[in-house]
């Protein structure tokens, strides 16, 4: 046994198990991943809801708290109700509002049916921890016992701590995952979008640390068989499962045109959506189109190119080739256009599929990370429309963190670059009054203090 909870802890949570399982003890299999206890289960004092870290103890053990006061996803429910919420779901014409429509809470809260709804499952938890970790039925009893990860892995605890794994499970809700869970479909629309939802940016290392983590990556975590990837490559499986997921969402039927009418979602929200007073278009070559042209969203996809330059070279040009096949399709037209998109996107999906595999299995190192910060300092210079240099500075955050933790940069180091990186975030902070030529000047000041 690695580690184990208090005998209280266990015994009261051995009672809750047993109140949403048959007689015989095997989780209720209804469907998905069996029956969700409600986050109550996991916010005793001597579980994951101590107020700091007990002395000796694997886990700082105040993850609930963390979730609950410093994490917006414990809030998904409540904004439902709030004055932009109800705007939106007026405009969307949700009579008995956003708070009671699948449509909302397939995302809003740890959504499953009401036969999978443990006895303190409450929906005004929001986002809570079963949302990501799995319906607790199954894992609760071994992860209370001291069991060991992979034993709370195969008693149905979700793999959090497996990069492609946490991405897809993350990118579920924040692009859509095609899945109808109670007759809703975990999807964001451009109708959705357009009724005022906020933009729904994403890269997996960012959002992690902002989340924030609720999770400490130590030697007990790597002692309990858990996996330990750095900032660079969770960043990069990260961009590539995003892109296969942008690809799976073009390739769904449902997001086919309607009429004149494409799933604009599916398209770069900034190559339309920006201040007219403002130049910002320049030509890029991974489109080949020209001003004015509808473009499908394709950061992660010139993100991903960036982190196979490293870890898959072989594989970089045949993406950027499917890539801009795929543009190209679009801005053809015909009546079997949409037909010969998707084709193109499955090739794009099968080339991010097989670089997250790459990365997963690459062992990122001090040289992997001055070569990769030079390829988005690079790609930035080159690419410097809105949604490109979003990622673009993601990148380099992830990048400079990983160096920081694996010893690649000292204290002084990072600091100089983490202050260097405010302007750069600072230059992509609004969308609306973005400047190309801002967004490169603070660029080239980061890169002046990357250390020899």
């Amino acid at each position: 046994m690695i580690w184990r909870l208090s005998t209280l802890c266990g015994a009261a949570l051995a009672a809750l198990i047993a109140t949403a399982l048959p007689s015989d003890g095997r989780a209720q299999q209804t469907g998905g991943d069996g029956i969700h206890l409600g986050v109550a289960s996991c916010a005793g004092d001597n579980c994951h809801g101590a107020a700091s870290r007990p002395p000796n103890a694997r886990v700082p053990q105040n993850e609930y708290l963390i979730w609950k006061t410093r994490d917006k996803h414990a809030k998904a429910y409540a904004v439902l109700t709030n004055d932009v919420g109800k705007r939106i779901a007026a405009n969307l014409g949700l009579k008995n509002g956003a708070e009671n429509d699948p449509m909302c809470l397939s995302c809003h809260v740890d959504y499953v049916a009401a036969d999978r709804r443990g006895p303190r499952y409450q929906l005004a938890d929001g986002v809570g921890c079963e949302a990501c970790h799995g319906g607790a039925s199954g894992w609760l009893g071994p992860h209370i016992s001291g069991a060991t990860h992979a034993a709370n892995l195969a008693a149905g605890l979700y793999a959090t701590d497996d990069p492609k794994a946490r991405a897809e499970r993350c990118l579920s809700c924040h692009v859509g995952d095609g899945i109808k869970a109670d007759d809703a479909k975990r999807a964001i629309t451009h109708t959705i979008m357009g009724a005022g939802h906020p933009p729904m940016w994403f890269e997996l290392d960012t959002y992690t640390a902002i989340q924030p983590a609720h999770f400490v990556v130590d030697a007990g975590y790597v002692a309990r068989g858990k996996k330990a990837p750095n900032d660079m490559q969770v960043w990069a499986v990260g961009q590539a499962i995003d892109l296969a997921t942008h690809m799976a969402e073009i390739i769904d039927p449902a997001n086919a045109p309607k009429g004149a009418n494409p799933e604009l979602v599916l398209f770069d929200c900034q190559a339309c959506h920006h201040a007219m007073s403002k130049l910002q278009w320049k030509p890029r070559a991974t489109t080949g189109l020209g001003p004015g042209k509808l473009r499908l969203y394709d950061a992660s996809a010139v993100m991903t190119a960036v982190a196979a330059s490293r870890v898959a070279p072989q594989a970089v040009q045949p993406l950027l080739a499917h890539l801009k096949a795929l543009h190209e399709a679009t801005a053809a037209g015909g009546g079997d256009y949409w037909a010969k998109v998707q084709q193109q996107a499955a090739l794009v999906q099968k080339d991010a599929v097989a670089i997250a595999a790459t990365a997963e299995a690459h062992k990122f190192d001090a040289a992997d990370a001055k070569a990769l910060i030079q390829a988005v300092i690079t790609q930035g210079g080159e690419d410097l429309d809105y949604s490109a240099a979003r990622q673009e500075t993601m990148a380099l955050s992830s990048i400079v963190a990983a160096m920081k933790a694996l010893g690649f940069a000292n204290e002084t180091q990072a600091k100089s670059l983490n202050d260097a990186l405010g302007p750069v975030f600072d230059a992509v902070g609004d969308d609306q009054a973005y400047s190309p030529d801002t967004f490169l000047q603070a660029l080239r000041q980061f890169q002046a203090k990357l250390p020899p």
